[in-house]
């Protein structure tokens, strides 16, 4: 199928849906909408968080032009800890500290990253500590796995909209579709395609 490639980074997907269990950061009425499929244990996922997604926020997400949405994507035979960060960072949301688990996860990714699955579940639940968080009531949603299907619905979006490695971003509206970018680009790669878009 024939579909904008201006962007030179994949054809615009036409139709996207946000959900309403997504994250999202900034205006819901921003005209742009900035998707990322990501797994916290990807070490270019950090590096997109940490260097890349500050100039976003400051420059597009701040300003009301975009809204950046998480989406998790674990890809759990190379990252067998993703999973359970993703079901902390939920946790972490039932006590509406989502975004603030969600940084700790990828500024501390070395703490856990390489550490066997109970350790790092053990890592999770001091995180969860540091940030004030009702232990008792993270503690039991953690191990409860409450939200694995939900994640798990995540993946399958992410695989239906042609994800396969992370991080994966979607670029867009409604109205002019949504550009795929895929890997931890520089900003400037996100700004031409934000630029275009807000433009058009």
């Amino acid at each position: 199928p024939s579909a904008d490639n201006t962007a030179g980074s994949g054809q615009a997907v036409q139709t996207f849906e946000i959900k309403s269990t997504d994250h999202i950061r900034g205006s819901v009425n921003a005209p742009i909408t900035l998707v990322e499929f990501s797994d916290f244990q990807c070490p270019y996922c950090a590096r997109f968080q940490i260097q890349t997604l500050p100039l976003i926020l400051e420059q597009y997400v701040e300003t009301g032009k975009v809204k950046f949405v998480y989406r998790d994507f674990p890809i759990q035979n190379s990252h067998p800890n993703a999973m359970p960060a993703a079901a902390a960072s939920e946790c972490a949301h039932e006590q509406d500290r989502y975004w603030e688990y969600h940084d700790t996860l990828f500024e501390n990714q070395g703490v856990w990253n390489k550490v066997e699955i109970t350790s790092a579940i053990t890592i999770f639940k001091e995180f969860a500590t540091e940030l004030d968080l009702n232990q008792e009531q993270f503690n039991s949603c953690l191990d409860s796995g409450k939200y694995i299907e939900e994640i798990n619905n995540d993946l399958n979006d992410g695989r239906d909209y042609g994800i396969s490695g992370t991080p994966g971003f979607f670029i867009g509206n409604e109205k002019t579709g949504f550009v795929k970018l895929n890997g931890a680009q520089p900003f400037e790669a996100f700004k031409s395609i934000i630029d275009s878009q807000l433009n058009t």
